[in-house]
């Protein structure tokens, strides 16, 4: 009977530790861009894509949504027929990671948005309304670009710029801000970086971003769009 009562707490202990790590160990998995995940994806959207005359399985957005944005997928039109459920790093099984679609027009591709870009911008944007209620206009610092503008943080409390980190390099990039007080991601850092280890045909004049998603499993979330100077083969802002 001893044996059993010390088998039965044993066993319990067993339990009740596995439930204490799994929440940990599966909040881990849902941070991690598995590549299978991705193209598990894929291979339901091209499916769906086929068995719907070429219509995608994407949430419908305004014409106007910035291009990385603007194709999430409607995961309900793909399950349970064609997949069994969302990947643990999407957004709908609590990740951090929305799922997107690029080049709708020739060959969908499934892309990864991360989300943790979005939470920090949304402080951001915070900050910069309750500034702006207050001075009636935002805390620009200096023009980077005609129409764009670094911030001055320190106007909006922060002790240290706040920054995103990279899904491409794991570098901090800044933030940057428009007239009409639009927030931005500064990924000119990671196109530096890119513009040296990928071959390409980009002109000086062209849109340079499709270098990063081309060459990952990202999308450049919160962007404006860049081209090469042509004098330093550096990336620039495109300003049309």
């Amino acid at each position: 009977m001893k044996a059993f009562s010390r088998l039965f707490i044993v066993f319990s202990t067993m339990l009740m530790l596995s439930g204490c790590l799994y929440p940990e160990e599966r909040l881990k998995q849902n941070q991690i861009p598995y590549q299978d995940q991705v193209a598990s994806v894929q291979s339901a959207v091209d499916q769906y894509r086929e068995a719907n005359g070429g219509l995608l399985p994407i949430h419908n957005r305004d014409m106007k949504t910035p291009i990385y944005q603007k194709y999430p997928i409607d995961f309900n039109k793909l399950i349970p027929k064609y997949m069994q459920e969302p990947p643990g790093n999407a957004f709908e099984s609590g990740g951090i990671f929305q799922y997107v679609l690029v080049d709708v027009e020739k060959k969908p591709t499934v892309k990864l948005l991360d989300l943790r870009i979005a939470e920090k911008i949304r402080e951001l944007k915070l900050r910069i309304k309750m500034y702006r209620d207050s001075k009636g206009y935002p805390p620009f610092k200096d023009m980077v670009a005609k129409g764009i503008f670094t911030l001055d943080y320190k106007k909006l409390g922060y002790k240290e710029p706040p920054y995103a980190v990279s899904p491409f390099s794991g570098n901090n990039l800044p933030f940057l801000i428009d007239y009409n007080g639009e927030i931005y991601v500064d990924y000119r850092m990671d196109l530096y970086d890119a513009l040296k280890k990928v071959n390409h045909s980009y002109r000086p004049g062209e849109d340079i971003r499709d270098l990063l998603v081309d060459n990952s499993l990202f999308v450049p979330a919160y962007s404006v769009p860049y081209t090469i100077d042509p004098q330093k083969n550096e990336p620039i802002f495109l300003i049309k």
